[in-house]
């Protein structure tokens, strides 16, 4: 398994069977072009891309990338249906609690506290559902939880207890999730990751520039924090 970190809450997972996108926003992500980073590249072979929730900063490029590569979009109910509307033709729907298989992973919708809509070109704001992490089991690999933009809850440890994460990957931002610290808690209490990756910080000026709490928060855990710059390979075998 390859994981990289694309900026924002942006990752691309590769495994033997997948080539996975989660929340690929691109096209206005600053470290993503920071880093020199594009994004015909990151999306070659594309086989399936995976949605927390429909805030623009999540969505990104998905219409996009999904028409070119003809990939799999996997979103809840509310903002599959909108993206039906905007062209993408291949969509997977479900709902906070449900799975759904894919050749070589599934993937649960688990719990996140947090909103999830877009505001469109007259102004009118539209929600799109609820927000989700998401669980991803594969194939004789690692599992992986994207926690998506949340807050910490208790029942971060029923998600624990049901899925057993191998590697999560954590928003520690502030404002518009819970900051380092809190997600430190969150990590200390409730999971018992092999790995964690921090995300959801650097990208606007009014969150949190580095994850410098999250990996003060997390110092004597059992847990490695990796906190790779956009476009860093990390490899979990």
């Amino acid at each position: 398994m390859k994981i990289t970190w694309l900026g924002h809450a942006a990752f691309r997972i590769e495994t033997a069977k997948a080539k996975i996108l989660i929340d690929p926003f691109l096209s206005y992500n600053q470290p993503f072009a920071d880093a020199g980073l594009n994004i015909k590249d990151v999306a070659e072979g594309v086989t399936h891309i995976l949605l927390t929730h429909g805030h623009a900063d999540h969505v990104g490029d998905t219409v996009t990338i999904a028409k070119e590569k003809g990939a799999v979009v996997l979103a809840n109910a509310d903002l599959g249906s909108w993206l039906g509307t905007k062209g993408v033709e291949k969509i997977e729907m479900g709902n906070t609690g449900g799975t759904v298989g894919f050749d070589g992973f599934t993937a649960t919708f688990t719990q996140a506290l947090h909103s999830s809509g877009q505001v469109d070109e007259m102004g009118v704001a539209h929600s799109l559902g609820s927000a989700n992490g998401l669980m991803l089991h594969f194939d004789d690999e690692f599992s992986v939880l994207h926690m998506g933009d949340t807050d910490i809850f208790t029942d971060m440890g029923l998600i624990n207890e049901l899925h057993q994460p191998d590697i999560g990957i954590v928003p520690v931002g502030d404002r518009f999730t819970m900051g380092g610290a809190v997600a430190a808690l969150a990590c200390q209490r409730f999971f018992d990751f092999k790995h964690a990756i921090p995300c959801h910080y650097g990208t606007f000026p009014i969150i949190d520039q580095t994850p410098e709490k999250f990996v003060k928060g997390m110092e004597g855990s059992r847990t490695r924090v990796e906190t790779p710059t956009p476009g860093t390979v990390l490899s979990y075998d």
